[in-house]
C-alpha cells in the first residue's frame, strides 16, 4: 500500500486493525512527513486511482477496532441519531459510512487533501449515502465555517498535527481552538492517539473542555509493567 511504501506507520492510529498493540507503542516521538499534507495527498491520491480502477477503497486507516469502540460509546452516551457529527481528518470517508449504516443522519466528514474529499465522496456514494456531507477543509484554519457539532471524533488527526515539522506547537494550539468553535457548549469530543498519553491528552485539552470518561483499549506488558498503547479518551465542551 502507499503507507507501506512510505516505510513508516501511518498516521496516528489510523492504521490499526486488530492488533492495535503492535503498532503504536512509542509515545516520545519526532516530525515526521506523516505531519506533512504532501504525504497525505500523494496517499489518497494514489489510493482514489485505484478505486477508480477496481473499487478498492484500500486501508481502513482507522481500523474496525477503533471505530467499533467509538460506536459503542456513542450508543452508551445515547447520541441521537439526528446529531450533528464533525469526522476530522475524514481520510477515504470509512468512518463516515459505519456512521451512517448506525443511523446517524447529520454527518459532516473534512480532510485537507483534495483527493481524500474526492475518494470519500465516491466511496459513500458507492454505499449509496448520498446526504453525508463532505468537505476540503483545513481544521486549523476552518474559521467560522463550521460552527454548532454535537459531537467531533477525531483518530489520528491530532497525531498527524503533532508530527508536522512545521509550527508543531502552533498546530496543536490552533486545533485546540478550532475544536472549541466548532463544538457547542456540552458537546463532545471523542479522540483516539497512539502519539500521546491519557495524561498528556488531559493536558492539552485541560482549557475549555471537561474529562468524561476514558474508552478501554489494547493493554501491553514490557518489563514486568502494564501500559496502554493507544488512548481513547471523551470530552466534553464547557466555559
Amino acid at each position: 500500500t502507499s503507507m507501506e511504501d512510505a516505510g513508516e506507520s501511518t498516521r496516528g492510529c489510523e492504521n490499526i486493525s486488530d492488533s492495535e498493540e503492535d503498532r503504536c507503542s512509542e509515545n516520545d516521538f519526532g516530525t515526521s512527513k506523516l505531519g506533512t499534507k504532501e504525504f497525505w495527498d500523494d496517499a489518497y491520491q494514489k489510493e482514489l486511482e485505484t478505486f477508480n480502477d477496481i473499487g478498492d477503497v484500500g486501508e481502513i486507516w482507522f481500523g474496525e477496532e477503533s471505530m467499533s469502540r467509538v460506536l459503542r460509546w456513542m450508543d452508551k452516551a445515547k447520541i441521537p441519531e439526528n446529531a450533528a457529527i464533525l469526522d476530522i481528518g475524514t481520510g477515504n470517508g470509512a468512518f463516515l459510512v459505519e456512521l451512517a449504516k448506525h443511523g446517524y443522519k447529520n454527518l459532516t466528514g473534512i480532510d485537507y487533501s483534495p483527493a481524500s474529499v474526492e475518494l470519500a465522496r465516491s466511496v459513500l456514494q458507492a454505499e449509496g449515502l448520498t446526504d453525508v456531507t463532505v468537505k476540503e477543509m483545513d481544521f486549523l484554519s476552518c474559521q467560522k465555517e463550521l460552527k454548532g457539532f454535537d459531537v467531533c471524533i477525531d483518530k489520528g488527526t491530532f497525531d498527524a498535527i503533532s508530527l508536522n515539522p512545521v509550527n508543531t506547537n502552533e498546530g496543536k494550539r490552533q486545533y485546540v481552538q478550532a475544536l472549541k468553535d466548532v463544538l457547542k457548549d456540552n458537546g463532545f469530543f471523542a479522540i483516539t492517539s497512539c502519539n500521546w498519553t491519557k495524561e498528556q491528552l488531559l493536558d492539552r485539552f485541560s482549557e475549555g473542555f471537561e474529562f468524561v470518561q476514558e474508552l478501554s483499549t489494547p493493554t501491553f506488558q514490557f518489563g514486568g509493567k502494564t501500559g496502554n498503547s493507544v488512548a481513547a479518551l471523551i470530552f466534553k465542551r464547557v466555559h
